[in-house]
């Protein structure tokens, strides 16, 4: 029941602000980024309210200010408004698809979101990486799910190789983040199951690394702390 409530208000909110937020085409970046904001502030308190979720954040400590990209664990919709709470001014980076759906793609590319086309080619990797620099070198943060899409907790691996060229490319620091939102907010389920959401901050990835060690360290550092994520909240469901 209490599942059910909340996505009636989740997604009724999502429809009143997609609403609500066609006057932020005629205004500054600002103005769609702070709805945004609000989206994912609200979604994170209908969780504790109703649903009895609530959130961790370890090691914010580790943000770098400024420009940086930010490369998380990705295991649901979670992550895609909740990460919008923490970071000043992200651009997100998207498959180009969702550039072309009403409302939404209005909105993102308002909001100065990355979007990419499938397949790699390589004039579509160039223009992703020549618009990454124009948003890193404006100060944004750039959030970006390595794996390319969710994967549910426990799942093997399967980074994708456009971070490395993001880091590589672009000189910019990366954070990674770990997190296990997997286990209250099942990929490709209604389900909403009460608990603590935990966000594990990690040491950032200064410039200059060669792209195989950058690869590695990012896969590992993010593996072996969602691993952990994950036992931790098992161990409280027994």
């Amino acid at each position: 029941m209490h599942s059910i409530l909340f996505n009636v208000l989740c997604y009724g909110l999502l429809i009143v602000l997609l609403l609500a937020a066609i006057p932020t085409l005629v205004m500054p970046r600002w103005g769609i980024i702070r709805l945004a904001r609000f989206w994912g502030r609200c979604n994170l308190w209908l969780l504790r309210r109703i649903c009895d979720i609530h959130v961790e954040w370890r090691g914010r400590e580790n943000i770098p200010a400024g420009a940086l990209i930010v490369a998380a664990k990705h295991q649901s919709m979670w992550e895609t408004f909740a990460l919008l709470t923490v970071f000043p001014d992200p651009a997100f980076v998207v498959k180009r698809e969702l550039m072309w759906i009403p409302f939404f793609g209005w909105y993102a590319w308002k909001g100065g979101m990355i979007a990419v086309a499938r397949g790699g080619a390589k004039a579509a990797t160039a223009a992703m990486s020549e618009r990454a620099r124009a948003v890193l070198a404006h100060g944004r943060q750039i959030v970006i799910f390595p794996e390319g899409t969710r994967r549910s907790p426990g799942a093997p691996a399967a980074y994708k190789y456009g971070t490395v060229r993001l880091y590589a490319e672009t000189g910019a620091t990366c954070l990674p983040i770990a997190l296990n939102s997997g286990m209250f907010w099942p990929r490709r389920q209604f389900l909403r199951r009460p608990g603590t959401i935990r966000v594990a901050f990690l040491r950032p990835i200064a410039p200059g690394l060669e792209a195989a060690a950058f690869f590695e360290r990012l896969q590992a550092d993010i593996e072996a702390a969602t691993d952990d994520l994950i036992a931790e909240a098992e161990r409280e469901q027994i």
